[in-house]
């Protein structure tokens, strides 16, 4: 009797800890091994082998493409995350731009319709460097849906936003824009880094999430990642928009992606996928390192213990901030109101909690920067997702390169403060942020 349960009959909780992998064959180890190989011997038939490099038939060949270790990870986070295949990259940053430039004919017009509420490295890769390879970035505002369908016509490749922007949490409209979507066939991209666990896009139909596995996944600070999932809800099949999927592929020999996937096996779940790993992946050298799908892999284990405790502490610190008088404003998707709550609710799933980021707003950027000054506990790091409590001030860090205009329409002024809360003591992080407080 198999002792071998699949995927799809697991909870995401159980598919953290046993998704994609039982034990090695071999030695019978539970811990997922590490293969730190660069390359894998073709041995065997050469016609199977040149069927393996011609996408006909799956097989390693070569670990900037595809690794054992990885390859764990990615059918592992598929099955947490709901989605029909994921794919392993070097970086968040790497993830966000693999999934977008991926759906890119690669002819002028091609653009993009972006939530204004972005982290600021996703806002310089989307407004400058993309505009460098001709593809066009137009701002939309995720509180009211309709705009990303006012800025869209038959040359736009994708919708983007963040479930909660970085770091003024403004929701996403998932459901809402994944319908428009749906309607005009374009896909909606979702980076939903700060919310694993607590929030699923694609359950809303979100066509990709994307991850920087840097963050909540590892979960410590160590080790650089990201993820693109494919949650198995667009077809991708509308020549115009998307020739590339749809007809011969010069940059892999001419081949048709959506038939490529038809005569595979494990690699044969995601078209879009499979095209992103022997293109983009394989020709930029986006590359994870095998230790680094390790480790990740053993962050995976205590996702649902983390996030459960960030959110828990989170919670109680928004509503410290919330009743302190050097205070100007708090957002935090557990204190929201109105419309805005109604989103948060329709994103969120209410047993893990809000997420562990908040955005707190003091007098000015003297204020801001005397509270990062004095505290003594908590870090001033420009991550986020660490176990330890983290803040920064964004003027000064993760938002220095954008525009004043553009940073203050995204909610980004001068005194504001991100704090990402971590596990410890919640009581101990109180005081730390009090004793930056005292000193304003």
């Amino acid at each position: 009797m198999s002792r071998y349960l699949p995927s799809s009959q697991l909870s995401a909780e159980t598919a953290l800890l046993h998704a994609g992998y039982r034990h090695d064959p071999v030695t019978k180890s539970v811990a997922v091994p590490i293969y730190l190989s660069t390359a894998y011997e073709l041995d065997g038939d050469l016609q199977r082998i040149a069927d393996v490099y011609n996408v006909k038939e799956d097989g390693f060949t070569y670990t900037r493409i595809i690794n054992p270790t990885t390859r764990i990870l990615e059918q592992r986070y598929a099955a947490v995350d709901g989605g029909r295949d994921s794919l392993a990259v070097a970086s968040g940053q790497a993830a966000t731009f693999l999934a977008l430039v991926n759906l890119c004919s690669g002819k002028p017009g091609d653009n993009v319709v972006v939530s204004k509420y972005l982290y600021g490295n996703s806002w310089n890769l989307l407004f400058n460097s993309f505009k460098r390879l001709g593809i066009e970035a137009r701002s939309a505002d995720p509180r009211e849906p309709s705009s990303f369908e006012a800025l869209a016509d038959d040359r736009t490749i994708a919708f983007f936003g963040e479930t909660f922007s970085n770091p003024c949490l403004i929701p996403l409209p998932v459901a809402a824009l994944a319908e428009i979507g749906q309607r005009l066939g374009i896909p909606l991209v979702v980076d939903n880094t700060v919310t694993p666990l607590v929030s699923r896009p694609g359950a809303l139909g979100a066509a990709i999430t994307t991850y920087s596995a840097t963050k909540y996944i590892c979960g410590h600070g160590t080790t650089l990642g990201g993820l693109v999932v494919d949650n198995g809800r667009f077809a991708f099949d509308e020549p115009r928009r998307f020739p590339l999927f749809n007809e011969p592929d010069e940059a892999h020999g001419g081949i048709l992606w959506r038939e490529a996937v038809d005569r595979l096996g494990d690699l044969g779940a995601s078209a879009f996928l499979l095209k992103a790993r022997m293109t983009w992946l394989r020709d930029t050298g986006a590359a994870i390192s095998p230790l680094n799908s390790f480790q990740l892999i053993q962050g995976l284990e205590t996702l649902h213990l983390r996030m459960q405790r960030h959110c828990e502490n989170a919670a109680v610190v928004a509503r410290f901030l919330k009743g302190h008088p050097k205070v100007r404003r708090v957002s935090y998707p557990g204190l929201a109101t109105g419309q805005e709550r109604e989103r948060v609710d329709e994103l969120v799933d209410p047993k893990v909690g809000h997420g562990a980021m908040i955005l707190f707003e003091l007098e000015d950027e003297t204020a801001g920067r005397t509270f990062i000054q004095n505290i003594r506990l908590l870090y001033h790091v420009s991550n986020v997702g660490d176990a330890r409590t983290l803040v920064t001030h964004p003027v000064s860090t993760t938002h220095t390169t954008v525009p004043k205009q553009q940073r203050e329409a995204a909610g980004i002024y001068d005194g504001s403060i991100r704090l990402c809360v971590g596990i410890e003591n919640v009581n101990d992080v109180i005081d730390d942020i009090k004793r930056g407080l005292d000193a304003i």
